[in-house]
């Protein structure tokens, strides 16, 4: 059973589809007209509204990597799917893991309407769908990658989690290097460009620092930040 909203109108334009608890807080699903929106802890995380960001964040990776063979790529936080599902749809990527770490999201797109969004990305068979947290899956021993596509907060400076910090300091930038191949790429989406998360890349013996800049309708750009691991 769905809980109607009222809109800034009055109307009843916003629905709320899916509500649940979990060990990281509440999690929750609306729909907004024709689109969807997810909510994490009572904080606006992404929506269906526009993937043009989430889908750089793969791409960017890609083009970064030339002409690398079969490369394989994490992306950390499936979201509403336009990431994993522009993954998918590029022949190049030979392995592409996700790491997600609330159940509910993972259902939504199983057997709920973000399946739409991933495109049916969940059955090809490069993909896995790691059902964990990123800083744990980071701190144990693993495979390698050849990009880090991460998506998990709304930037670096603005995380959803306080926990989630870790991620852009000095041990988890360390961690992040030790699950790139030589050479490889990271990317981190963020809803506005960060100085200092670029400045603690380079401290970190990142290479390659740089940032894309995607215009939005309203406020400052999203942005992908994008660094590599020298070879």
């Amino acid at each position: 059973m769905t809980t109607a909203l009222p809109d800034r109108d009055g109307s009843d334009a916003v629905d709320t589809l899916d509500r649940r608890e979990g060990p990281y807080g509440e999690v929750v699903l609306r729909r907004r007209g024709e689109h969807y929106e997810i909510i994490a802890n009572g904080c606006f995380l992404m929506d269906t509204a526009d993937g043009r960001s989430e889908r750089l964040l793969v791409q960017a990776a890609l083009d970064a990597l030339g002409a690398t063979a079969d490369p394989a790529v994490l992306i950390g936080g499936l979201g509403v799917g336009f990431s994993l599902a522009h993954a998918a749809a590029e022949p190049r990527w030979s392995r592409i893991a996700v790491v997600e770490r609330e159940s509910a999201v993972i259902d939504w797109h199983r057997e709920g309407p973000l399946a739409a969004v991933s495109a049916g990305a969940l059955a090809d068979p490069r993909v896995r769908v790691l059902h964990t947290d990123l800083l744990e899956y980071l701190a144990a021993e693993g495979e390698r990658y050849d990009a880090l596509c991460l998506d998990i907060d709304n930037g670096p400076d603005w995380t959803v989690t306080d926990s989630n910090s870790d991620l852009y300091g000095s041990r988890g930038l360390a961690r992040l290097q030790g699950r790139l191949r030589p050479g490889g790429v990271l990317a981190v989406w963020s809803a506005q460009p960060s100085t200092a998360f670029e400045e603690a890349l380079r401290t970190a013996g990142f290479a390659d620092v740089r940032a894309h800049e995607i215009p939005v309708a309203r406020g400052v750009p999203d942005v992908v930040h994008l660094a590599r691991r020298p070879a």
